[in-house]
């Protein structure tokens, strides 16, 4: 397909708006909707950056979908802007985690498209995910390792990093992020969902999905391709425990 001079620079200065900032506003989105050659051209330019461009209401958005797009950000920037000082890989994925079983409380099952609540309060978000880790440990340190390789996240590592983080000061009021809790470390991954837009505060310690996030799990988050199994791990193994424990239940 050849295009024209004119058609190229359009493209490429939305191109370059998203390289820039992350988003193009209202003008540049519509012209992307509308323009099926230059809305081709757009998402050309973004693909050699390994990202993808997606249309959230009046803004359009580039999100990076590979560990190698320059866009991504690194493990050492994550680090540094949101966990304590000396933080472990096992730190960063337990950020991952908490990420994973935040997106998932508001959809019923990791398979489903639309989600089924407004909001999620800090102390549910807690709740979550002493059942997911303590769903985690009853697998046994054997099977952790062979899941550890099937979905290149360290299980056994993670739950250590959880069972080591002291929550004897959650029952406080507001977690500052200075202190060593549960809750402290959640109030430091939901900083991060605020800073990265991936996430609305609604209320006091609740917050809610955007339409960011709803297009990218409509499109990526359940997509085995990109979550390696992460997800039918996490929820399809509580869902096996549920239906195990409703078994148990009849025998009565």
């Amino acid at each position: 397909m050849q295009f024209d001079e004119q058609e190229v620079m359009k493209a490429f200065r939305i191109y370059m708006e998203l390289a820039k900032s992350g988003r193009a506003e209202a003008e540049q989105t519509k012209l992307y909707e509308n323009d099926d050659r230059i809305r081709g051209l757009v998402d050309r330019f973004a693909a050699e950056s390994d990202c993808v461009v997606i249309a959230a209401g009046e803004q359009l958005m580039l999100i990076p979908l590979a560990r190698l797009s320059p866009f991504h950000m690194s493990n050492d920037a994550l680090k540094k802007n949101y966990l304590k000082a000396g933080a472990l890989n096992a730190d960063l994925y337990l950020l991952y985690v908490a990420v994973i079983v935040w997106i998932g409380a508001f959809y019923d099952s990791y398979q489903t498209a639309e989600p089924i609540r407004s909001f999620l309060s800090m102390d549910e978000w807690l709740n979550l995910m002493r059942d997911k880790m303590e769903g985690i440990k009853e697998r046994g340190e054997e099977q952790l390792q062979q899941d550890s390789v099937d979905h290149a996240y360290r299980w056994s590592d993670i739950v250590k990093r959880w069972d080591a983080i002291d929550d004897i000061k959650e029952g406080a009021k507001r977690q500052s992020g200075q202190t060593n809790s549960r809750l402290s470390f959640l109030d430091s991954v939901r900083r991060f969902l605020l800073d990265q837009e991936l996430a609305l505060e609604v209320g006091v310690n609740e917050l809610g999905l955007n339409e960011k996030t709803k297009i990218v799990v409509q499109r990526y988050f359940m997509e085995t391709e990109y979550n390696r199994g992460i997800l039918e791990f996490l929820y399809g193994y509580a869902n096996q425990r549920e239906e195990e424990d409703q078994n148990h239940a009849s025998d009565f």
